[in-house]
C-alpha cells in the first residue's frame, strides 16, 4: 500500500507530494478533513516503535500548551496526536513496510525514491 498523510494546505506537503509525483495508487489523506485514526497511528506506530518520533515538537500548540516544559510519555504523545491533527510530523508517507516521517532533506529524498520503484 502507498499512502500519504499530509495537510493541502502546507506548503511543505504539497512541494513534497510534487516531487514524488504519486500515481493513481497512491492515497492521499488530508488530516485535516479526514483525521487519522488510532488504528492509522498504531500502523504508523508499529513501523517506527516510537510515538514521539511521529509527533511534532514544531506545533505551535506544542509551545502554547507548554508542553515543552513537561516529561511527556509514549501515551502523551499517542493521545496529543489523536487529539489535534498539528501533533502530527508531516508529511507521513507509507509505501508497503517502509514509513518515511518528516520533511527533512534524507527522508524525502529516501521517499521519493521508494515511490518510485
Amino acid at each position: 500500500m502507498k499512502k500519504i498523510y499530509h495537510l493541502s494546505t502546507c506548503n511543505t506537503c504539497q512541494r513534497i507530494i510534487g516531487e514524488i509525483n504519486p500515481g493513481a495508487d497512491v492515497v492521499l489523506q488530508d488530516i485535516k478533513t479526514e483525521t487519522i485514526t488510532a488504528a492509522q497511528l498504531e500502523e504508523m506506530y508499529e513501523k517506527t516503535g516510537s510515538y514521539e518520533a511521529l509527533f511534532s515538537k514544531r506545533a505551535q500548540l506544542y509551545r502554547q500548551r507548554g508542553l515543552n516544559e513537561q516529561n511527556l510519555t509514549e501515551e502523551d504523545f499517542k493521545n496529543l496526536i489523536l487529539e489535534q491533527y498539528t501533533f502530527l510530523k508531516r508529511p507521513v508517507m507509507m509505501v508497503d513496510s517502509e514509513l518515511f516521517v518528516g520533511n527533512s532533506k534524507k527522508v524525502v529524498a529516501a521517499a521519493v525514491e521508494a515511490f518510485n520503484r
